[in-house]
């Protein structure tokens, strides 16, 4: 099941180079569709709609209705709500720690600040079709709300019906969204990048996708912020000889289950306890669903590391930069100084990655790929804008105008010293 390798193997080597790729083809079909929505609208959003999804519809009937909004309240159950309102809270309360305030100070005749303003308009892009996935609504809008952003439009593929995911209605109308439409894929990102007939373009597109709603955001970046290129889950655990193996193989099984080019690694220096975590995810395994993505996964990106020590083991992972890092090793907080690159960390037994997906209140939208290196998760910073602001008085300008003019002479721009001696100048006439 999972192949069980020392630091020095190359398979290790392998996995540490991933990198985001794309195919030729998905980068041309993608090109594609977000020029032929950008073209023609609405009714490239219904032509792809029923090719790619299989499902007719008319320009009207691209937005949710207040109407199937509220028959989405009546098809979940009382469980649910109380769910959703708990997770909803709690990820308000983590971001509300996150929101900068604008400030000014005041130095050398000159006072200096930041204004921060939030983003206007954001797009959230979420799965959908069969699926149902109400905590990356709550993920990517709390935040945007908690930032103070106006307008937050939703976008989501239509299961055969024609209809959305009830969970995914309630989640949205939970979080404070009411623009909601029944769109998915490359051509969703584009009806928010350019907009539509329907559609009203956005500043920022977030949220998760396939390869072709990620290509897509990479060929609108520039006309609109994205929040990053996400790609397979990862999860990496750094555990010692005393670790529950029970714990290590579901917390492996849980990201390998998302798809199969999930990455999951165990790095510990004990080989008795790497026998022990394939003893038990083989018999774990067995009682899961979705078992074709999970033996693929398992296959092809799953490993355990044999490390000298755990001091070895930090080393890796640092260099792996995982999306999400989980620390099984006596007194984890004691180590938590020696991590420099994970994209959300996990610390001791109690505390697997699914409650950080769900429940526990930080975002479960973070880097991949290893871009942990130079990336950090999504969160209220993701949806504002810092403004500069700049006050020079007369004597502020006195002292520091003469520096200007030399240091645009260096630089071979005599326009901007002239800004700077004119003024000067003037108040000596």
């Amino acid at each position: 099941m999972l192949k069980t390798v020392n630091s020095g193997d190359p398979a290790l080597t392998r996995l540490l180079s991933r990198e985001f790729t794309v195919p030729d083809e998905v980068a041309f079909r993608v090109d594609e569709i977000v020029q032929t929505v950008r073209r023609d609208g609405d009714r490239a959003l219904c032509e792809y709609t029923v090719r790619f999804d299989g499902v007719e519809l008319t320009p009207a009937d691209l937005r949710v209705s207040a109407d199937e909004v509220r028959l989405a309240y009546r098809e979940v159950d009382d469980g649910f709500l109380d769910n959703i309102r708990l997770a909803r809270e709690r990820i308000l309360d983590f971001h509300r720690q996150q929101l900068p305030r604008s400030w000014f100070s005041a130095r050398e005749a000159t006072w200096l600040g930041q204004l921060v303003r939030p983003v206007e308009r954001v797009g959230i892009y979420v799965p959908g079709g069969k699926a149902s996935y109400p905590s990356s609504v709550l993920m990517n809008t709390v935040p945007a709300v908690v930032a103070g952003v106006k307008e937050i439009a939703m976008v989501t593929p239509p299961a055969r019906g024609g209809g959305v995911h009830p969970y995914t209605l309630v989640a949205a109308a939970e979080a404070g969204v009411e623009e909601i439409y029944k769109v998915g894929g490359a051509q969703a990102v584009a009806a928010l990048a350019y907009g539509t007939q329907s559609v009203r373009r956005v500043d920022k597109v977030t949220g998760p996708g396939n390869i072709y709603v990620t290509v897509a955001k990479q060929q609108v970046f520039g006309r609109v912020d994205i929040d990053m290129l996400a790609g397979p889950s990862e999860v990496l655990i750094i555990a010692e000889a005393g670790a529950d193996p029970v714990y290590i193989a579901a917390d492996l099984l849980s990201q390998a289950e998302h798809d199969a080019l999930a990455r999951a690694v165990l790095l510990t220096p004990s080989w008795e306890l790497a026998g022990r975590v394939q003893e038990e995810m083989a018999g774990l395994v067995k009682g899961l669903e979705r078992r074709e993505p999970l033996e693929l996964s398992l296959a092809n990106g799953a490993l355990i590391v044999i490390t000298r020590d755990l001091d070895e083991a930090f080393g890796l992972a640092n260099c792996f930069a995982p999306e999400h890092l989980e620390l099984l090793v006596p007194e984890p907080i004691d180590w938590l100084g020696r991590v420099k690159n994970a994209g959300a960390v996990f610390l001791g037994p109690y505390s697997p990655v699914a409650v950080g997906d769900y429940l526990a209140g930080p975002n479960h939208v973070l880097p991949t790929g290893g871009t942990a290196r130079f990336f950090s998760g999504l969160g209220v910073e993701s949806f504002i804008k810092r403004i500069n602001v700049v006050h020079c008085s007369y004597r502020g300008l006195e002292r520091l105008g003469p520096k200007v003019i030399e240091l645009a002479g260096v630089e071979g721009l005599p326009a901007h010293a002239l800004s700077v001696q004119v003024r000067l100048k003037e108040r000596e006439d």
